[in-house]
Formats: structure tokens, sequence, C-alpha cells
């Protein structure tokens, strides 16, 4: 029974784990239709963050930090293509 229990509580604690990696993904909110290659570059960026999810899902988080250093330099990139489609949207 505790076996059981334990196990249930592993699972729980992965799918919460899971659950927060895929909430911060980076946001989509480029308009394609205003912005196309940024808007390209900027779901390449979202793709190759779900990549390193499923990297560090597989790894069971054992990376020693490098996969989540490289989550948030993908968050970067995200916030400077918005600051990019932002200053054309200015011109």
């Amino acid at each position: 029974m505790t076996k059981t229990r334990a196990l249930a509580a592993f699972v729980t604690v992965l799918f919460l784990i899971a659950g927060l990696a895929l909430a911060q993904r980076p946001a989509k909110n480029i308009n394609p239709a205003r912005h196309p290659n940024l808007a390209a570059a900027q779901r390449l960026s979202r793709q190759a963050y779900e990549k390193i999810v499923a990297a560090q899902e597989a790894n069971e988080w054992d990376l020693q930090g490098h996969a989540q250093k490289a989550k948030n330099l993908l968050d970067e990139v995200n916030n400077e293509l918005k600051q990019a489609a932002e200053a054309s949207n200015r011109r």
C-alpha cells in the first residue's frame, strides 16, 4: 500500500513539474499577418522550448541546469522578437 502511495505522489509531482514547464513557455503574441518572419521565428523558438522540456523529461530533469538556461534564453529571444515587432509597428 505504501509503494502505491509513493508512486502516486511521485506521478503527481511529475505532472505538476511538467505543467509548470509548459505554463511558462514563451508566449505566441506576434501577428503573423503583419510580421510573418518574426512570427515564424517566435514559433520556432516555442518549438525549441518544447523540445527542451521533452529532453528534460526524458532525462529525469538531470541536465545540470543547462536545459533550464537554454529555456531562459529562449524566453529572452521571445521577448526581443516581440520588441522588434513593436518597434516595426511604431515606424
